[in-house]
Order: C-alpha cells, then structure tokens, then sequence
C-alpha cells in the first residue's frame, strides 16, 4: 500500500464524537466501556483512517493566506466534480449549472421534500432506514412509510418491488427517498433492480430524493449506477446528493452538493435554499473537496476501497462462522455491515449493552426501524477489527 491505513491514531479530546461523544445522548449515543476497556468506535459513520495527505495540503494552503472574507465557488470546485463524477462514475453531460452546494445531505434532502410536498405528505423510504433520515423527516413534519428490504437466501438485501408499489398507491406518494448505495446494509443496487424501481415510480408520478453519498466505497464486482443515468424519467424526476466525506473523512469539515438536471426543480430548490440563508458554503470545505477530487488522488480512494472490502469480509465470515442464529447481509458497497439478531436466543438489548461494556462500541438498529438489528462500521485499521472481534468472542457471543 502506499498510503497508510494501518496507524490507530488517537482521537481522544480532538473533537470525535465517535469517542468523546459516548452516553452524552442516551438512546441514541452507544454507552461508554466499562472500567477496563477502551473504546473501538464502531457505531458513527466516520472513519478511523487519516485522510488524503492532499486534503490537508489543500487545506494548509489555504490558511497560510490569513484572510477569510466573503467567497464564491471557483470554477476549479465545479471542475473538480464533473470530473470525479465522470471518472469515476461515467456521468456525461454535467455542467457547472446542474450542481449546487449543500452543506450536507440531510439538510439539501428537507430542502427538496419542502419543494415538492406538504406538511403532513408521506414519504417513501426503504428499512432498515438511515437513522437521518427519519428525523430530518419528521421533524419537518413528514411520514415516512418503510417498504422492508428483504434479506434473501444468500444473505443479499433485496427490494420488495410488490410492496414499494402497494404502499405507493395506498399512501398517495409523490416523493421517494433512495440510499444508494445504501445505508446500513451495503447494497449497491445493480442496474435492473434501479430500472425496475424506476418503472413503478414513473408509473405513479413519484419524485426521487438520492443519497449517493456512499458511491466512491464500492467492493470488486460490484458497480455504482447514478439514479439519474437509469431513464430519461429518472434523469428529470431525481435529485441526486454527493459528497466527499464519506469517502475522505471529511464530515466534520462540513459540505455537500447535489445534482439536479431539471431546470425548474433546480430553480425551486435554489429558491427554498436561499430563504434562510443556512446553506453558506465554508472556504476550507471548497478546497477540501479540491483537494480530495484531485487526480493524484483517486489512488487514495482506490487502495481505500481494498483496505475495507478486507474488513468487511473477515467481519462478515467471522459471524457467519461463530455468531449462532445472527444473519448479516454481504455488504458490497460502504463500510457498514448490519446483523439481524432475532434467532440468536439472546435479546438484541442484552446484546448490544455487552458489546457496549467491552468497548465494541456499535450502534442500536432500532434507530434504523429494525427492533433485531445492530449496525457496525468498519473503517478502522484491521488491527482494531480484529481486537473488536476477539472481544465480541469472549464477552458477548462466549
């Protein structure tokens, strides 16, 4: 390898709520270790893995000029989208105008549905869901109605097209929102599943709201398809929603963008944006993101992939082999795997706290609508992965 994914930094007192941030919010932060243990932080979707030296380059530069006044995105911002979207995701035809700043995708994700709906509208989402996304939803006022993925018999999540459809009639949905990849389970839905979801929601008018925020982590074999390459109805009826932090660690640098080709929506959604002035870009997240797109840096992101389809392998075998009863989907993008407890014979509440007490800091599915489920990321060194599991070995599966 030529960058380095092996180094446990330590993130105590340097602002990571992964860490720092243990039992501050009981019922949705994990509980802190018990005396004894430290912890593996396992439950935030972050990453333990310095990010690109050229990000803290770019970032460097720039506040060598020590003056940070008003600014517009450069021309090399949008440059370097259109470019990293071609390269790595084939998207043609993407011009400076389709793509706005966000400051993250679940503010741009409100930002659309308060185009589209009414208070009180439902929603179409898939469970397990994004914890995210439920409450930006409801707390604006939206229901979310769940159509349950399906996890098959080769441990593959799988969309239930009868159900989506149903729930769509019966629920007059006008707006859907899609993880693609999706989070927690690792899917990265192939093209025919996305032309088939496409086919129902064009048939019933439906909009799509896109979280592709997870695009760059995709394992061999496997291949990002954009929502809005599927059909010319997906092309004009998608917002699509990006960001470089979930590949470059960047979450706490703050920025986001979304792509919509649409001339009207994007008009409308420029228009709900700019009434109260939230969505202010921050200088050094324009030149993080310029940095993390640069060309010499796509390697990065490329041996970053390797390093977490090894983790999630060993985690994924590792279960399979020694958790009796828990069922965990193949992830093939992210780096979240999700285990389904409900034949193991021990509650998932008792599970969880007995991770939580040995250091395994992992996250409640019940945040994901899911009462059995626990979600874990593994985008740690492999020594941590192995140290989280030689615990789940002996104070928790034992």
């Amino acid at each position: 390898m030529k960058y380095d994914f092996e180094t446990i930094l330590d993130r105590r007192g340097k602002d990571a709520l992964a860490i720092d941030g243990l039992g501050k919010n009981p019922g949705f932060t994990p509980e802190p270790p018990r005396e004894g243990f430290n912890s593996i932080p396992m439950w935030v979707a972050d990453m333990n893995f310095q990010t690109a030296p050229s990000i803290v380059e770019k970032i460097i530069e720039r506040a060598r000029h020590p003056i940070f006044g008003y600014f517009d995105l450069s021309g090399e911002y949008f440059r370097a989208i259109i470019d990293w979207q071609k390269i790595r995701n084939g998207v043609e035809n993407l011009a400076a105008e389709h793509i706005a700043y966000e400051n993250g995708v679940l503010g741009g994700v409100v930002n659309i549905l308060n185009v589209l709906c009414s208070r009180g509208d439902n929603i179409m989402i898939h469970s397990p869901t994004y914890v995210g996304f439920s409450v930006v939803a409801e707390n604006n006022g939206y229901k979310l109605i769940h159509s349950s993925l399906i996890l098959d018999a080769e441990n593959i999540w799988r969309m239930d097209f009868e159900d989506m459809e149903r729930k769509i009639v019966e629920n007059k949905i006008h707006v859907a929102i899609l993880c693609s990849p999706h989070n927690p389970c690792g899917r990265v839905w192939t093209r025919a599943e996305l032309e088939t979801a496409f086919e129902i929601f064009e048939r019933h008018g439906v909009f799509v709201i896109s979280d592709e925020i997870w695009s760059d982590i995709i394992f061999s074999g496997n291949k990002h398809i954009p929502t809005q390459q599927v059909s010319a109805y997906a092309r004009e009826n998608t917002a699509a929603f990006y960001s470089p932090s979930k590949t470059f660690n960047l979450a706490g640098i703050v920025g986001a963008y979304r792509i919509i080709f649409n001339r009207r929506l994007r008009e409308r959604a420029e228009k709900e944006s700019s009434l109260t002035h939230y969505n202010s870009p921050n200088v050094f997240s324009m030149h993080a993101l310029i940095g993390a797109y640069s060309e010499t840096w796509r390697e990065w992101a490329d041996e970053l992939n390797i390093v977490l389809e090894k983790n999630l392998r060993y985690a994924c075998e590792h279960i399979t082999k020694n958790y009796r009863g828990v069922k965990v989907g193949v992830p093939q993008g992210t780096y979240m795997i999700f285990l389904d407890c409900e034949n193991c014979g021990v509650p998932q509440e008792k599970i969880l706290k007995r991770g939580w007490d040995c250091g395994v800091t992992w996250h409640d599915g019940k945040l994901f609508n899911c009462p059995h489920g626990i979600r874990m990321s593994l985008a740690s060194p492999f020594a941590l992965i192995e140290e989280a599991f030689a615990r789940l070995d002996s104070y928790v599966f034992k």
